[in-house]
């Protein structure tokens, strides 16, 4: 369980993981030898899974965001390790979800832009079996955030 300096630890790093120490310290009022410690029990308990650069697509041409929906008429364990497999491999694919429901997959995919889109479609549909797939381009995004609420 997380306590309260552990929140406020991870709600700094939530917002800029770059920070130093004494930084992060003096933000949740305490000293630089606990923070670290506790961030670096955050990190072997796997809390904090990893830290990385958050690249912003549009500025680096990979303009257009479509949203996935598939449907499968296979749900062996074969099938799903391949379609595991297939799209890891697809840098395209940014989230990948398994749903309950009617759809069975939803996979984001950001890409340079419609063309780019229909070769990524092209490659999924000639690696596996699908039922039916269904693509919704983002007009706009009004949010996107990493950060998870943490309430005490």
């Amino acid at each position: 369980m997380l306590d309260e300096l552990d929140r406020r630890i991870l709600n700094v790093l939530q917002e800029d993981a770059t920070l130093p120490v004494e930084t992060i310290a003096a933000r949740v009022n305490s000293s630089k030898s606990p923070v670290w410690s506790r961030i670096r029990k955050l990190r072997e308990r796997g809390v904090i899974k990893r830290q990385v650069a958050i690249l912003d697509g549009e500025r680096l041409g990979c303009d257009e965001i479509f949203f996935v929906t598939i449907k499968t008429s296979s749900h062996s364990k074969e099938w799903l390790e391949r379609f595991a497999i297939a799209i890891a491999k697809m840098g395209e694919v940014q989230e990948a979800h398994r749903l309950a429901g009617d759809i069975d997959y939803l996979l984001k995919v950001r890409v340079r832009d419609t063309r780019a889109f229909d070769a990524f479609y092209k490659s999924l549909v000639a690696e596996i079996d699908l039922f039916s797939v269904t693509s919704m381009l983002s007009m706009e995004t009004l949010k996107e955030t990493t950060v998870i609420p943490l309430e005490g």
